[in-house]
């Protein structure tokens, strides 16, 4: 379910329409294009080969071209953290560290689920994302990642350049 919690106040969106109203503010997209097409192998299993790489990708290639078309995007991958995933716990701590980008930071959700805790106009506003969201994080925002009770999420990223993105922190934003 799509979920928007106000740190602060404890106030909740749970209303997709509202959730994407109150973010498309904030130039954030949020959406839902759903997993019904996808085959449970390619959303359950976390041991991602090229082959479904590919397929996962395929699925949802009308939109991930019209994305790409409109943001100026030009590749993808798949991402996936879990229990499998080699030094999981060092990755989630880089991930809890608030950071930007000088792009967009993409996610669809294939399967799991996580939370993006976002700065908005100085406050922290947790982004809930699960199975089938689309979220996309502004250039220059503010933000960070965690993995939620479940402990799990398969994305497909969507990139402008071949060598995607770093994050920025604030130490290194200090010292430019």
């Amino acid at each position: 379910m799509a979920k928007v919690v106000f740190r602060s106040s404890g106030k909740t969106l749970e209303d997709l329409n509202e959730i994407k109203s109150f973010l498309e503010q904030y130039d954030i997209l949020y959406d839902n294009w759903g997993t019904e097409r996808l085959p449970e192998d390619l959303k359950k299993d976390y041991n991602v080969t090229q082959e479904m790489q590919e397929a996962i990708i395929k699925a949802y290639e009308k939109e991930l071209n019209e994305l790409k078309e409109k943001k100026g995007y030009v590749t993808e991958d798949i991402v996936v953290l879990s229990e499998k995933t080699p030094n999981l716990e060092d990755l989630l701590e880089k991930f809890k560290k608030e950071h930007h980008h000088v792009d967009d930071e993409v996610r669809f959700v294939v399967d799991g689920s996580g939370v993006f805790p976002i700065k908005i106009d100085g406050e922290i506003v947790d982004i809930y994302v699960e199975e089938g969201d689309l979220i996309v994080v502004p250039a220059g925002a503010r933000h960070w990642f965690e993995l939620d009770e479940q402990r799990k999420i398969k994305c497909i990223r969507v990139f402008k350049t071949p060598e995607g993105w770093e994050a920025i922190y604030e130490e290194e934003c200090k010292a430019e």
